[in-house]
């Protein structure tokens, strides 16, 4: 189930918020990879140092999470944890760590969500992909520049998320005030247990006016119509109409996959937002032009049996997402590669920040 390697750092790459990159040389071969630190979970490493390596990914080719990770540095060990925390993520796998929960008695933020029970009629956007994040943000500040914007990560994808290289330039642009991890991922601005904890905290600990639920990077698909990490965004729409927010569908689309099943309305929305989804929402379809507009018009028709379906104009949209402070891609493919996959999810930000009033 895993692959394991010993190496030597050889030299320190690219770093963002919770991450170093890594080039280490391998004892077994000598051959050279790329590798990746999380400093908060083992330390911090440096040229020279031994490292145990997890190299699963790596050996997978994976598109994402093409990299060895970096599981300890056995012969320089960090310093035990200090402070309070007693949330454990990645339970009883052997990288668990413990975290400060929003919500347990000795966080700060303990008192007000204690008592809340919603979000106060806060829209929140739902999103398969984690590459639709910065577009509904886009969409949002294009909207609404003054609006507070909070993401809340699943764990569908990467548990991590300092893994994400859209959340650090999102944030150090100024673009989000904060993100949420939750359930088994780790690593937000703030911890909560559960999606709806998240969204609580989102509202009452980041002062957020809009949040973006979507799961991490990485996402996992098995090409059957339940076995894909991204159902769970039907599940974040039923979190947040029982909290009194205002779900907002963002519908995954696409007019470059290889893939049938994603051309169009991705059959993962359709089963998200059609089987899963029991609370109402306003599903978003983007204002499109020409043959491939009305086809999305017309496959999204069956999701109005359950849902609002709005229509959403998309003009200024694409200046807006190519102002973006972070790179947009979406499976490997670029803005001018899949436009409208991009102007999807921001029409639906654009959608959400028109809710704000």
């Amino acid at each position: 189930m895993i692959r394991w390697r010993d190496g030597r750092v050889r030299g320190l790459g690219r770093s963002w918020p919770g991450v170093v990159e890594l080039d280490v040389v391998l004892a077994e071969d000598g051959e050279e990879c790329r590798a990746l630190a999380y400093p908060m979970l083992v330390g911090e490493p440096r040229p020279g140092d031994r490292v145990l390596l997890n190299t699963t990914a790596l050996a997978m080719g994976l598109g994402t999470g093409g990299y060895a990770l970096v599981v300890a540095v056995p012969d320089r060990l960090p310093p035990d944890p200090r402070g309070p925390g007693h949330l454990v993520k990645a339970r009883y796998t052997p990288l668990q760590a413990t975290v400060l929960g929003a919500d347990e008695q000795d966080s700060p933020h303990h008192a007000p969500l204690r008592d809340a029970d919603g979000v106060g009629g806060m829209p929140v956007v739902t999103a398969d992909l984690h590459s639709a994040l910065p577009a509904v943000v886009a969409g949002v500040r294009a909207e609404r520049p003054d609006a507070r914007v909070a993401y809340v990560m699943l764990d569908g994808g990467a548990l991590p998320l300092w893994f994400s290289r859209t959340v650090a330039g999102l944030r150090e642009a100024g673009a989000l005030v904060g993100s949420v991890t939750v359930g088994q991922a780790f690593g937000g601005d703030v911890e909560t247990v559960t999606v709806h904890t998240g969204l609580l905290a989102a509202r009452h600990v980041l002062d957020a006016d809009v949040a973006v639920v979507a799961q991490g990077p990485g996402n996992l698909g098995t090409g059957t119509p339940w076995g894909f990490s991204g159902v769970a965004v039907g599940e974040a729409v039923n979190a947040a109409a029982v909290l009194e927010g205002r779900p907002v569908g963002a519908l995954r689309v696409s007019r470059a996959d290889p893939r049938e099943r994603h051309r169009g309305v991705s059959h993962h929305s359709l089963t998200a937002y059609g089987r899963v989804a029991l609370a109402r929402a306003d599903v978003v379809v983007p204002l499109l032009d020409g043959d491939f507009g009305a086809r999305l018009r017309s496959e999204a028709a069956v999701l109005g049996e359950r849902h609002t379906l709005v229509e959403v104009g998309v003009a200024g949209l694409r200046e807006a997402l190519e102002a973006s402070p972070v790179r947009l891609s979406t499976m490997g493919r670029g803005l001018a590669d899949d436009t409208a996959a991009f102007l999807a999810a921001a029409a639906a930000g654009r959608h959400a920040a028109r809710l704000l009033g």
